[in-house]
């Protein structure tokens, strides 16, 4: 079998199921096959990580989550794109390599260690944490940082995609997110980060652009902390939700299970969200909603004595289940997520829910640099067949409803990125960029969309296959 080629997971499986396969192969390509035209204007690069390998030694990975992180460069320079991937230096996929096992825990795998190291883990953190950073990539000043949920971000060089070999900041709590956000005033990264053991909370924190050492913005004690992927953020405020998805601290060091099955559902708690002011770190609680659960924050902004709250939302956190990758390459359906709008009444406390369109969309992006933080239309995202897998681009109009779609028979968009033009003028007026998996020819390329109508302007045909990935941001220039 040529490494270009995907593994085959087995003859039932569907279509899709190759973006499950491990990807082995590291190439530089200077000039990718181009079809179409690229705007003049559209100058940097598309940097992306994702899970890409799938087993160690005997075993094998259970959650699409789990996989062994890959960097891929996508450059796009007078026209021409070039390619570049890496398996990202970790020290998780290091160990692997020279062990020829899994070391470090992952999301829902499990290395099997002793209750001693468990233990060990939770409350000391010393050198056992994974930094399979499989989820983002961030910028913070001239540094770039591959991030997942473990307080270990990984620095790499955005041209070789080569390991820095040094921690960019410190994480305060054992827990993070892989969505932080940017301080417009500062170019500060803010976080948020769960510190576990026999007295938890959760913390808000600041990372300066050229610094290593994070300010604690505010600490909010907890007794059983919610799994939260994302947070919101308003001029004003850090949003919280709280999903109730929640563990028990000390399940995590003495179940036995790995990291995610220690996690309860408990909808009598509902959904909880507070908001901690940025300047002062006081936080307001009490406002409840029903119970739901959701990955991505869409946006926050502040309007009149309210506070918007938009997050792609799952009735429960049964989503978590549908992403084994067990149940993924058998095409087993996985559940869709509905744009939600929350109001926070500010004067009493109200909470009010309101769906802004039909069908599904999650990973979600905005022009970000525009409208972060303030009130906007637009959302670009990913739509999922029903009863099958992520096989659309979607955009949304957040005021009617409206929703415009790419798709094309046998391909599997990932997440849009949105490039706003230079001088743009309209909230709309940019370029998508998504990384689509051709099914039938068992390899991937690199989609431009006319972000306005989602129609096509280019492709550049990736040498391989690209396992399907979560997240990735644009470095202009």
């Amino acid at each position: 079998m040529s490494n270009t080629t995907p593994e085959r997971i087995t003859d039932q499986a569907p279509a899709s199921a190759i973006g499950f396969s491990t990807l082995k192969q590291e190439v530089v390509v200077d000039e990718l096959e181009l079809s179409g035209e690229l705007p003049s204007w559209l100058t940097g690069s598309l940097l992306r990580t994702g899970p890409a390998k799938f087993e160690v030694g005997d075993r094998r990975m259970r959650h699409w989550f789990d996989g062994l992180a890959m960097l891929h460069r996508f450059t796009i320079d007078k026209g021409l794109v070039s390619y570049g991937n890496r398996f990202l230096e970790s020290r998780s996929y290091k160990a692997a390599r020279e062990q020829g096992r899994i070391v470090y825990d992952e999301f829902a795998t499990d290395p099997c260690r002793s209750l001693f190291k468990r233990v060990h883990t939770l409350f000391s953190g010393g050198g056992l944490l994974p930094d399979n950073a499989n989820v983002n990539v961030g910028r913070l000043g001239e540094r770039f940082i591959a991030m997942t949920e473990s307080p270990l971000p990984v620095q790499f060089d955005r041209h070789t995609l080569q390991a820095a070999g040094v921690r960019p900041y410190k994480v305060p709590g054992l827990l993070t997110t892989a969505h932080p956000h940017m301080d417009r005033a500062s170019g500060a990264m803010l976080n948020y980060a769960a510190n576990l053991g026999p007295r938890s909370s959760y913390r808000f924190f600041a990372v300066g652009p050229h610094e290593s050492k994070p300010r604690v913005i505010a600490t909010l004690p907890v007794r059983e902390p919610a799994y939260m992927h994302s947070f919101g953020l308003t001029e004003r405020y850090l949003v919280l939700a709280e999903f109730p998805y929640v563990v028990n601290p000390l399940a995590l060091a003495l179940s036995g299970r790995p990291y995610i099955e220690n996690y309860r559902w408990k909808p009598e708690l509902g959904t909880r969200f507070t908001l901690v002011d940025r300047a002062t770190g006081k936080a307001t609680a009490g406002f409840q909603a029903d119970a739901c659960f959701a990955f991505h924050h869409v946006n926050a902004y502040e309007v009149d004595d309210e506070v918007v709250v938009d997050l792609c939302v799952y009735p429960d956190a049964s989503i978590i289940e549908d992403l084994y990758l067990d149940r993924l390459r058998a095409g087993k359906p996985v559940t869709e997520a509905t744009l939600t709008r929350f109001r926070l009444g500010l004067a009493d406390r109200s909470v009010r829910r309101e769906q802004l369109a039909d069908g599904g969309i999650d990973l979600p992006r905005i022009n970000y640099g525009r409208c972060n933080e303030r009130p906007y239309r637009y959302v670009w995202g990913n739509g999922i067949r029903p009863k099958g897998w992520i096989d659309s681009i979607r955009k949304i109009d957040t005021t009617d409803g409206a929703a415009l779609s790419w798709s094309q028979p046998g391909c599997y968009p990932g997440e849009p990125v949105f490039v706003a033009r230079p001088e743009a003028e309209y909230e709309d007026d940019g370029v998508l960029l998504s990384v689509v998996l051709d099914a039938e020819a068992g390899t991937s390329f690199l989609l431009v969309l006319d972000a306005a109508d989602v129609s096509e302007l280019a492709r550049a045909q990736a040498p391989h296959h690209i396992p399907f990935g979560f997240h990735g941001q644009f470095a202009a220039g």
